[in-house]
């Protein structure tokens, strides 16, 4: 059975630990008036927690959402350092990253960690973006689909199949994240396949509504063929996502690439 969903591609740059006042106020000013143009594909942006005010005001008169890279599990209260869902949503935010290779790998956040702050970006009224992928050495022993779906599963369990669709997906091999290699368009296509059967396998409408996003390495050169895959819905961009014109161009990708998925259950 064939099931399709018309939705807009999604676009999210993160900044990560970079950028000043003046670097973002620059990129900005080159980058909006060029995405204004693009209508269908949507885009956000995630600068880092001190930055997410002033870059919320350079953004007002845009269609461009703002989002943050990471919160806290917990609501409120004695956490000095962490910053809540509600602290997130109260000054603007739309998107939050949740379970990045980055925090899972250096700061220790496991499957069940990542769940709890899905859970908590949406009762607060945020869309969290779930990062989920595999490493090198998993890859190489066959395990991409096995670890995937585990980090999946503690979503799943956590929060039940029709809120797990109410965030976003992105697919991130870790061994493509600021590496240079890329995952090939036809091994992309076979996880983001996998992952919307996972979902299908849940509820075929849910997996057809859902965005899973490709993020490892996405660069102008390979954005069209990445965004061209019938199971991508777009891309979590991090390092070319501060170079306006690089951005740009994969903004474009997606634009000009396909806004309907369609898979076969």
């Amino acid at each position: 059975m064939q099931t399709s969903s018309n939705k807009k591609q999604l676009v999210i740059g993160n900044w990560k630990m970079n950028g000043s006042s003046a670097e973002n106020a620059s990129l900005l000013l080159s980058l909006l008036p060029v995405i204004s143009r693009f209508e269908s594909v949507e885009v956000a942006l995630c600068p880092p927690y001190p930055y997410l005010t002033t870059v919320a005001d350079l953004l007002d008169d845009s269609d461009v959402a703002l989002g943050a890279q990471n919160l806290s599990a917990q609501l409120s209260g004695a956490h000095t350092g962490e910053v809540s869902a509600s602290m997130l949503h109260d000054i603007g935010c739309r998107f939050v990253l949740v379970g990045h290779s980055e925090r899972r790998a250096l700061y220790a956040e496991d499957d069940d960690l990542v769940a709890k702050k899905f859970a908590t970006a949406l009762r607060a009224g945020l869309i969290p973006v779930l990062c989920v992928g595999e490493t090198l050495a998993q890859r190489q022993s066959g395990e991409t689909e096995v670890v995937v779906t585990n980090q999946l599963n503690a979503v799943l369990k956590a929060v039940g199949i029709q809120d797990l669709v109410k965030g976003v997906i992105a697919y991130e091999p870790v061994w493509a994240i600021g590496t240079g290699e890329t995952a090939t368009p036809e091994q992309a296509q076979a996880v983001h396949r996998h992952i919307r059967q996972y979902l299908a396998d849940q509820d075929r409408a849910a997996a057809a509504d859902c965005r899973i996003l490709y993020g490892g390495s996405v660069k102008a050169d390979n954005a069209e063929q990445l965004f061209n895959q019938p199971d991508i819905d777009g891309g979590l961009i991090g390092g070319a996502s501060l170079d306006a014109m690089s951005f740009a161009a994969i903004c474009w990708a997606a634009q000009t690439g396909p806004i309907t998925d369609s898979i076969a259950i």
